[in-house]
This record gives structure tokens, sequence and C-alpha cells, in this order.
């Protein structure tokens, strides 16, 4: 936050019912800063239920920047690797309202692609997916 990452990043994959992901930079220069990081993973100390924020994975120890809002009860994803390390504690009312229209990505819906957004930036969203709601400014609150 320190250096504005989650500034103007949008909720590029938002499945109603299930959760809202966000986490690619708006800026390409600061995605390709990031490309090749990963995060290893935290002990599962929490569940997957409704409000909780998670980071996305694709297996042990590949973390990256993109998180997650749980909509419901996915604790079936505790037993997967994703673990909590936050809850939505005001505005989960907002997340319901995020613009789900588009769904997943390529090929089971008709939502961004990943690997465009990282090149592309937020400009890609503009232009192609213009419903996309975003996140204006992110800051640390002691």
């Amino acid at each position: 936050m320190k250096y504005h990452f989650f500034d103007a990043a949008s909720f590029f994959r938002v499945i109603p019912g299930f959760m809202a992901q966000f986490g690619i930079s708006a800026r390409p220069e600061v995605n390709r800063a990031w490309e090749r990081a990963t995060i290893k993973d935290d002990p599962g100390t929490q569940s997957n239920t409704r409000g909780m924020i998670t980071f996305a994975t694709a297996g042990p120890n590949t973390r990256t920047t993109q998180i997650f809002i749980n909509y419901g009860d996915n604790s079936n994803l505790n037993s997967m690797g994703f673990s909590p390390f936050g809850k939505v504690t005001e505005g989960m009312e907002v997340v319901d309202k995020l613009y789900g229209g588009y769904g997943d990505g390529a090929p089971g819906g008709n939502g961004p692609n990943q690997d465009r957004l990282q090149k592309e930036g937020r400009t890609y969203l503009e232009k192609d997916f213009p419903k996309l709601d975003a996140i204006k400014t992110a800051v640390i609150v002691p």
C-alpha cells in the first residue's frame, strides 16, 4: 500500500455467491516487478466463510498479489491451501454489489484475461470490461 499497488485495481473476477477477486495492479510496470514473486503459504487458522479475505493460489507456495473476498461459506477451500488472513468488518454490503456480470475469465466465463490485464493494465479493462468496479485507493490504517 506504501507504493499504491492496489490503487485503481479492479475486481476482475467476480462470481456471485462465491467470491470477488482483485490484486492485479492497474499499472503494467508494477505487475512486471511482481510477476515472478511468490509468497509462502500461511498455515490455515481460519475458515473461508463470508467476508473472509484470502490469497488466491495455484498450489503450494504459489501465492502472488491476488486476493479474494468470500461471498459465502467456501470452507471447501480450506483443505486446498486457501488460508484467510483478514475479514471485511465493515462494508460487506458494498462487496455484495460489485459487478459480477462478466463472471469468470474464459473459457468458463466472459471475464478478463489475467495475462492481458497484467500486461496492459487498467487500459485493457476500461476498453473491454467497462462495468468492473475498482478500488479507488488503499491505505493501511493503524
